[in-house]
């Protein structure tokens, strides 16, 4: 390989990590939350039905439930695009935003329902752990940076305050 080929290469790389990693630190700040607030409303009689239906969903039946809502959601990307391309720049990018979070609080209690289900598709079961352990290891490689560890001061500092303000 020549040295182009390898300076290519890394610059990809590059820069495919960091368009990545900002969506996998979203993901891994917002999945638990998110999914627990969905799930709250299991309360409601039709969507304790609906997510009773999911989870007794054969394997290739939970894997389109996955997969739904990233669909759905693909016409609300265009649209904030097009908001964008249109000089509405807060208003795409609040769309963006918004959708990212329904996207993300529906995908993650919807995994939470179908994971057995899914793991039983071979693919699923073999690329999965190996999806998770990159992931791991970028999260690993991120919380060791100065700027994720002085993000984390600053947060337990707003936390401590705000608890304190919320006790008084």
């Amino acid at each position: 390989m020549t040295s182009i080929a390898r300076f290519l290469r890394a610059l990809l790389r590059a820069l495919g990590i960091a368009l990545v990693v900002p969506l996998l630190l979203f993901e891994e700040w917002g999945w638990e939350p998110l999914a627990a607030l969905v799930a709250r409303l299991a309360r409601l009689p039709f969507w304790a039905a609906l997510e009773d239906r999911l989870r007794r969903l054969p394997p290739w039946g939970a894997l389109l439930a996955f997969f739904i809502p990233v669909v759905l959601l693909l016409p609300v990307k265009v649209l904030a695009l097009f908001l964008f391309s249109r000089g509405h720049a807060a208003t795409a990018i609040t769309v963006l935003v918004l959708a990212k979070l329904a996207g993300t609080a529906i995908v993650a209690r919807i995994f939470q329902l179908v994971e057995g289900p899914l793991m039983r598709i071979p693919w699923f079961a073999r690329w999965y752990p190996r999806w998770k352990a990159w992931k791991d290891h970028v999260f690993h490689l991120v919380r060791q940076t100065r700027p994720w560890r002085m993000a984390r001061a600053i947060n337990r500092l707003v936390s401590r305050g705000w608890r304190r303000l919320r006790e008084s």
